[in-house]
């Protein structure tokens, strides 16, 4: 049975995830409607859209709808949330649109797979995990990585104690983004942490297993907009184990991450969506499904892995995937909210108690 999906967003990053899924098995997987228009809370339009900007949405869905060969183009988010033949929905919008959209598609009764970061902070994490398992629906943070076949060994070697007790964890993330609009302005949701520090979040927790740090220590840098261009944090757990972890989005930096145990270690290269990795210095490659795009990220037919979660989720009749669950979701949001407070980056929804209701 194909999963019938819409996605919300007519980016790069979505178109990115629809070519991804063509790499699967034919009939698993099809995309029946895109939408492309800023709600009228957001920040593109914050009093609601002109007519030049729909007319721009509209034009972008269409142009996306015509090279993806999708049948219905949407120039208003709600229009898709509406669509009944649409059973879930790919929330690629920009940071700060990320609860709006996500929590308008699961008031229309859609399951969500939602772009990292899941929320701009734990409050919007916390409630829309709660209506998803209020409405019974499932709802998943698009963290792409924890389902290349890269994580799934790491993961099993570290199960099967291959390198002992895990007890180090390092990351260094970074790329020349801080001229991205979606990067640098708050009103996005921009900032190094949101962009790339929740790929390393995720990294140090799923090595610990969702301990609790005992102390958690943050360094960084803002630019002129009040965002954090480079963010450093060492997390230090019980039981000696800690966690060392920088991000910037002004420098390239080594993009690897490596985890060492009592008896041995473990690298990854290009961590956040990686082919490879070693374990005590043997290479061992494990390269992608066979999909060409074009695409317009690094290893963007890794999308598929997570898509592919997705549907074996929804037809199991989870909530939730066990690779990525909405306790892991919530405990990222609320490392970003303690790095952000540390940085003093500050974001409006830190403030305001918005109702999503308003989205009905």
């Amino acid at each position: 049975m194909a999963l019938r999906w819409g996605i919300a967003s007519a980016g790069n990053i979505s178109s990115d995830f629809v070519q991804a899924l063509k790499g699967l098995p034919p009939g698993e997987h099809r995309v029946v409607a895109v939408a492309a228009r800023a709600l009228q809370r957001s920040a593109v339009a914050p009093f609601g859209p002109t007519s030049l900007q729909l007319l721009l949405f509209s034009c972008r869905a269409q142009e996306f709808a015509g090279r993806h060969d999708v049948d219905r183009p949407y120039e208003d988010y709600r229009a898709l949330a509406q669509d009944p033949d649409v059973q879930v929905v790919y929330v690629g919008a920009v940071n700060s649109q990320h609860f709006e959209v996500a929590t308008l598609m699961l008031q229309h009764g859609k399951h969500v797979l939602c772009e990292k970061p899941l929320a701009l902070n734990e409050r919007q994490a916390r409630r829309m995990v709660e209506l998803a398992r209020s409405r019974n629906l499932f709802l998943m943070e698009g963290i792409w990585s924890r389902f290349f076949p890269v994580y799934r060994r790491v993961r099993q070697l570290l199960d099967a104690s291959a390198v002992g007790e895990p007890r180090f964890v390092s990351t260094a993330f970074g790329d020349r983004l801080e001229d991205l609009d979606r990067v640098k302005r708050k009103e996005l949701g921009g900032g190094a942490t949101l962009t790339l520090g929740v790929y390393m979040l995720q990294l140090q927790q799923l090595v610990f297993g969702n301990l609790q740090p005992l102390k958690v220590a943050v360094a960084g840098h803002t630019n002129e907009e009040g965002v954090d261009v480079a963010a450093a944090a060492t997390f230090t757990y019980p039981g000696q184990k800690i966690a060392v972890l920088s991000c910037n989005a002004s420098l390239e930096m080594p993009n690897e991450a490596l985890i060492i145990g009592t008896t041995g270690a473990i690298r990854i290269p290009d961590f956040w969506c990686p082919t490879s990795f070693s374990l005590n210095g043997e290479v061992r490659k494990m390269p992608l499904l066979d999909n060409q795009g074009p695409f317009n990220y690094q290893n963007s037919a890794g999308l598929a892995y997570e898509a592919a979660e997705v549907r074996r989720s929804i037809l199991a009749g989870e909530i939730e995937s066990p690779q990525m669950t909405h306790k892991e979701s919530i405990q990222l949001a609320g490392w970003m909210d303690l790095i952000r407070k540390e940085l003093g980056v500050k974001f409006r929804c830190d403030f305001e108690d918005w109702d999503s209701s308003e989205l009905n």
